[in-house]
């Protein structure tokens, strides 16, 4: 598989999520000139309104932060060294520069005391003692600090050249881009991208300081007057009588928590790469703006890089070799809902047919669940009051049902719908059934994102002691599974935020369960170092995000692993523990009386009618443990995740180079003339018995113009036959990933080849069945 160069390896694509673009403009930006003039002459009269205002508080601002006490601090680095300094006045960049001028001109942002939410501005004064660590564009905050600053310099330019009303201009995992409302509301065009690089040129050259001002929510209101969409969100996220922050450069001034890069010359490289159509909050029901997507990169070197990262990944785009190859396609009756074709299924079938081997190998049970559900499953298990948009909900005989989008409210129905022992723990239940989600029509794109797909989705029930061992497994199942296809992965441990729902000492357990697995695993033979995500863990359990690598060193979300302690509850779930079996040998317990439980059950379940005050009743009552009883733990876990979006990965993966095991075209037999071509179809039969995907090549094509056909279509084999190889049942073998072989005239007995194929897909390997003999390689 070929490589990319290293400096590509930080590179990614991808987007924000929650979007409603419509017809997206893409092409080479077009001259200036025949765009009008560069600029707005005389610019907007808010510029300077704004620009006012902000000098008087700023000014405000500044004799305040002198009137403070300037205390000795002391800044211990990542290296353990301590520097001296004092509070409010010695600040980040210079700590930075007593170290060399050229960290200081490689920095980015500085972080506080090792903590994601300190980041700090390399130029404000630091007002305590602290853990200081200077970031540069290499680590992922430093990133995402340099593509934000990007996006202020585009929004600058944007107002010079629009006089536009901006709204939010972000960061993203490929760049940043900055929306907009244009006067009357005109579109940008691709022909405005040169003079937006035009004038971000001007605004790098004038190396525009970015400056920190706190303002109060009135002083905003009264700043962006002009702006409906900074009005909106002035009021609707900043609390009255609270203080928030903006960020000026140069004559733009917008509402921003920072921080941000110390001045503009800091972006040596910039570029336009899209413009789009979007809502304002993503609400289809909100004014249409325009967005502009841009990527930027400390030196021209690393902009170059990315080119060419970005011609390679265009290549490898799963939806141009779904078409090439005939692997899928889409209706526009039925957005978002892959039409797998014969060749596409083929691949599908593959990799379920090696999970569901897995699964049997690692003791899992596979169940199907329904597609629908009433919503009271999903008022049960909590999703519908937060996920409701994202759901299909339908009216069924005057009751409202959704179609599923998740399966681990039915999993908790399945494990609740008998009493459970200790004995059957853990319980693993697999499930690949249909799931539908409601995703925005423009969040849309291929097979990465759709709305009806399959998952190898999977719950396992265990005891709080059986978690490691569990997630042991999962590792184990990751190396296995993602080694085999090539892929890499990074682990981080997310664990208890702010607000969780248990008890501390819950957490506590499982987090520290979690924290010798992963180490155990990375101290194992092709174990994966991981790092901690303090307080990112979901509000029902700690979680391990897992991010695949592919050879582009693209990161993308698959697997995943997660402890539940809120299902359990939701659902009621328990199981008898063992100290109940111990006391019911010890002392047989006396005949109980007839309990109501199959009543009960009948009242959890009853039909969903209105209660006489108009209350809908829950699906199931929640009950206390019964006693000797314990809640089991439920991990979530999936491997490949949606199977739909895993094969689009692996498609860009291998570039449509699939390996045999996973191949739609396993071998292609080409007889040298028809003469031959009764021999050819025996081949293919034979090969056929053994659940080979072959094909024989018939036409009248000349045999090189034969090999070459097969060769572009991605043949792992192409087995040519003649009047050599009928006489002695031969195949003369080409094998596509090794290119000694494309020449050689070494026939291979027909039962020895059908063997070694059939050794080598059982393996699931990608190595060259028939490697050259010594003779051959003394030859070449």
């Amino acid at each position: 598989m070929e490589k990319v160069t290293d400096a590509l390896k930080k590179a990614a694509i991808g987007g924000e999520k929650k979007e409603k673009p419509k017809k997206e403009k893409k092409g080479p930006a077009a001259d200036a000139g025949d765009a009008g003039p560069l600029e707005l002459n005389p610019p907007p009269s808010f510029i300077n309104d704004r620009v006012e205002l902000f000098d008087k508080l700023y000014k405000e601002q500044q004799e305040e932060l002198a009137k403070k006490p300037r205390t000795e601090i002391l800044i211990t680095m990542p290296d353990g060294t301590v520097k001296t300094g004092k509070a409010y006045e010695t600040t980040p960049g210079e700590i930075a520069k007593s170290i060399s001028n050229s960290l200081y001109k490689r920095a980015v942002v500085a972080r506080l005391d090792g903590d994601k939410e300190q980041l700090w501005d390399l130029d404000r004064p630091l007002e305590r003692s602290c853990k200081l660590e200077i970031l540069d564009f290499n680590d992922e905050q430093g990133k995402f600090v340099f593509w934000h600053s990007s996006a202020h310099i585009l929004g600058e330019a944007c107002e010079r050249r629009f006089g536009c009303s901006l709204c939010i201009g972000p960061p993203v995992d490929s760049g940043f881009y900055y929306e907009m409302a244009l006067p009357g509301g005109a579109a940008v065009q691709p022909s405005d991208w040169a003079p937006l690089e035009n004038i971000v040129g001007k605004i790098v050259k004038e190396k525009q300081p970015f400056q920190r001002l706190e303002m109060t929510k009135d002083d905003l209101l009264k700043m962006f007057s002009y702006n409906p969409y900074k009005q909106h969100i002035i009021k609707d996220k900043i609390p009255d009588g609270t203080k928030t922050t903006v960020y000026r450069n140069g004559p733009l001034i917008d509402l921003c928590r920072g921080p941000h890069v110390p001045h503009t010359s800091r972006i040596e490289a910039f570029a336009v790469m899209k413009n789009s159509s979007s809502y304002f909050l993503g609400d289809a029901n909100n004014d249409t703006l325009q967005r502009i997507y841009g990527v930027s990169f400390p030196d021209k070197k690393q902009m170059a890089a990315h080119k060419k990262f970005l011609e390679e990944a265009a290549k490898r785009d799963h939806r141009l070799i779904g078409k090439q190859q005939e692997l899928f396609y889409f209706e526009e009756c039925s957005p978002g809902s892959t039409m797998w074709l014969p060749h596409g299924m083929r691949i599908h079938n593959a990799i379920m047919e090696y999970i569901k081997e897995e699964y049997w190998q690692r003791g899992y049970d596979e169940v199907m669940t329904p597609n629908m559900f009433n919503t009271s499953l999903w008022e049960q298990s909590g999703h519908l009051a937060h996920y409701k948009e994202d759901m299909f909900i339908l009216d069924v005989d005057k009751e409202q049902f959704g179609l599923k989008p998740m399966n681990c409210p039915a999993h908790a129905m399945m494990f609740r719908h008998r009493e459970r022992s200790h004995k059957e723990l853990p319980l693993r239940l697999a499930d690949f059934g249909v799931l539908h989600r409601n995703e925005a029509s423009g969040a849309l794109s291929g097979m990465t994102r759709v709305r009806r797909f399959q998952q190898d989705d999977a719950h396992i029930f265990c005891r709080e002691d059986q978690i490691k061992e569990e997630v042991a497994d999962l590792f184990d199942f990751m190396r296995s599974f993602y080694g085999m296809l090539g892929l890499t992965f990074k682990l981080k441990l997310s664990t208890r935020p702010d607000k969780y729902m248990g008890e501390i000492e819950t957490w506590d357990r499982a987090e520290a369960r979690l924290k010798e697995a992963l180490d155990d695993f990375a101290s194992s033979q092709g174990g994966v170092a991981w790092e901690l995500n303090a307080g990112d863990g979901a509000f029902y359990g700690p979680k391990i995000d897992v991010a695949v690598l592919d050879c582009l060193n693209r990161s993308w979300q698959c697997a995943t692993i997660q402890l539940d302690f809120q299902q359990p509850i939701n659902f009621s779930l328990e199981y008898q523990t063992a100290e109940v079996v111990k006391a019911s040998d010890a002392k047989p317990a006396p005949a109980p009386a007839p309990e109501p439980a199959a009543e009960a059950a009948s009242d959890e379940h009853k039909d969903q009618k209105d209660h006489k005050d108009g209350k809908k009743k829950p699906l199931l009552v929640k009950k206390p443990l019964a006693p000797g009883c314990a809640r089991p733990v439920m991990i979530h876990r999936a491997m490949a995740g949606s199977i739909e979006r895993f094969t689009a990965i692996l498609c860009e993966h291998f570039a449509g180079k699939w390996p045999l095991w996973l191949s739609p075209r396993q071998v292609i037999v080409i007889p040298v003339g028809m003469g031959f071509l009764d021999y050819a179809k025996e081949v293919a039969q034979i090969l056929r018995k053994e659940r080979f995907h072959v094909d024989v090549d018939s036409t009248g094509n000349t045999l090189q113009k034969k090999i070459r056909n097969g060769q572009l279509a991605q043949y792992n084999f192409i087995f040519v036959v003649g009047d050599d190889e009928k006489k002695n049942r031969k195949v003369n073998i080409r094998y596509r990933d090794d290119t000694s072989t494309q020449a050689r005239d070494v026939p291979v007995p027909l039962d020895e080849a059908v063997e070694k194929l059939k050794k080598l897909k059982s393996d699931r390997g990608m190595y060259n069945p028939f490697p050259p003999s010594k003779e051959e390689t003394t030859k070449a």
